[in-house]
């Protein structure tokens, strides 16, 4: 028996490393899942760290809409192999990453558990989710709110840019 397909949004991010190349690396790595559907991709926003330790370098952001198959914890299980596969570590809290990978909708499934929380518990305070995903799609609501309003009222929205490869400082 087939599920029926669900629309879900991933935000990406990347502070170290060759931080493009990971988010473009990360994109094709999510979607060659059999059961995971490109549907949408952002921009790509240059933000400063939020949260976190003192000193950490800016990082690359964007958003997928994707349609998938899998589970939510399927899913789950899937992104956080992808970030694996990039090396990424948990060492601290909010701390410095080649690449991280947050589900922030599934469909319209409301959960909060210790593993997985859905909507993601802080995307609509973050400009560097909400702005990508407002360009992305300007109609798009994360619990009946307009993205794109929530996206102006973020406490980091005046951080967030549209990064620009030829002016990247990092050199990536």
């Amino acid at each position: 028996m087939s599920r029926t397909p669900v629309k879900c949004l991933l935000a990406l991010g990347s502070n170290l490393g060759e931080r493009s190349d990971t988010l473009s690396l990360a994109v094709g790595d999510l979607i060659a899942h059999p059961q995971v559907r490109l549907l949408q991709v952002s921009e790509v926003v240059q933000t400063k760290p939020v949260g976190g330790p003192e000193g950490q370098p800016d990082y690359l952001n964007m958003v997928l809409e994707v349609e998938t198959t899998l589970e939510p914890y399927e899913l789950l299980a899937h992104c956080q192999a992808v970030e694996d596969k990039h090396l990424r570590t948990r060492e601290v809290r909010w701390g410095p990453r080649t690449l991280d990978v947050d589900i922030v909708t599934y469909g319209d499934l409301a959960q909060d558990d210790e593993d997985l929380t859905l909507p993601h518990p802080r995307a609509a305070e973050r400009a560097f989710v909400l702005q990508p995903w407002a360009w992305m799609d300007p109609e798009a609501t994360l619990a009946g709110q307009s993205v794109a309003e929530l996206a102006q009222q973020a406490g980091d929205r005046d951080d967030v840019a549209l990064y620009d490869i030829e002016a990247d400082e990092y050199g990536d």
